[in-house]
C-alpha cells in the first residue's frame, strides 16, 4: 500500500530584504564606503594628476548626490558593488588594513 503525504507543498518565493528598500542604514552604509574612497584617493593625491583626481572627485560627489536614490534600486547590491570596485581599482582600498584589526 502506498503511502500518501498530506503535505502541502513548499512554495519558494523571493528573498526578503533584511530592511525595507527606504532602509537608511543600507544608504549609510553605502555613502560612508565612498567616502572611505574619498579619503583614501586624497591620501595618495601625490601619485595622481591633478586632472585624474578632479575626475574622480567630480565622479564621487555624483554619486554621493545620487546613493540615496541608488540604494532605493533592486539591483541596489549590484550596482553599487560594481561601482566601488571600479573606484577600488583606483584607490586600492581593499587592500588597506587597518593596523588595530591585525591580530
Amino acid at each position: 500500500m502506498a503511502s500518501h503525504s498530506r503535505l502541502a507543498p513548499v512554495v519558494v518565493t523571493q528573498a526578503v530584504p533584511f530592511c525595507g528598500p527606504t532602509c537608511q542604514c543600507l544608504t549609510d552604509f553605502f555613502r560612508e564606503e565612498f567616502i572611505k574612497h574619498r579619503r583614501c584617493l586624497e591620501e595618495q593625491r601625490e601619485y595622481f594628476s591633478d586632472g585624474a583626481i578632479e575626475q574622480a572627485q567630480v565622479a564621487l560627489g555624483r554619486i554621493l548626490a545620487e546613493v540615496e536614490r541608488l540604494s532605493q534600486r533592486e539591483d541596489a547590491g549590484e550596482v553599487i558593488g560594481e561601482l566601488l570596485r571600479k573606484f577600488d581599482l583606483v584607490t586600492n582600498l581593499s587592500a588597506w588594513t587597518e593596523p588595530k584589526t591585525l591580530h
